[in-house]
């Protein structure tokens, strides 16, 4: 199974909240088998404690500590948010990346997304995607740089 793949992305979401759109990046990483049901509000947790934005129009939300018995396999998920969700402190994110993380991967993947999305460039493809495949390619083809 691949960490990134087009049933895991979501075009032109319009979450309410972000609360919304961490259920939807969730509910993705869920329905592929990544994650167990509850991890979704493992996630809606770790958000209510420290904000998983990351500047740049990014956020990456994902587990607590203590969820990792929740996670069958390392998994992203994309949500993409043309209109931006407020994330708080006036933060909007337009690209809410969602992470299941077996093991160690965490790091490695958290730092490999920042990676790819702290390029303008990148972040521009990323918004202007059209289909998942192409969202799929931008993501894989800064994984292997």
């Amino acid at each position: 199974m691949s960490i990134l793949s087009i049933d895991k992305v979501k075009l032109q979401a319009r979450p309410t909240d972000k609360s919304d759109a961490i259920r939807m990046a969730g509910r993705l990483l869920v329905d592929a088998g990544h994650a167990a049901e509850g991890y979704i509000d493992k996630m809606l947790e770790r958000e209510a404690t420290l904000s998983t934005y990351m500047g740049n129009g990014l956020a990456i939300p994902h587990g607590t500590g203590d969820s990792k018995e929740l996670i069958r396999s390392t998994g992203l998920s994309v949500v993409q948010i043309p209109g931006g969700v407020d994330f708080g402190e006036g933060e909007k994110a337009v690209l809410v990346i969602g992470i299941a993380a077996a093991g160690n991967d965490h790091l490695d993947i958290l730092t490999n997304v920042a990676m790819i999305c702290s390029e303008d460039e990148n972040m521009e493809q990323i918004m202007n995607a059209t289909t998942a495949e192409e969202l799929v390619r931008i993501f894989e083809s800064g994984m292997e740089a």
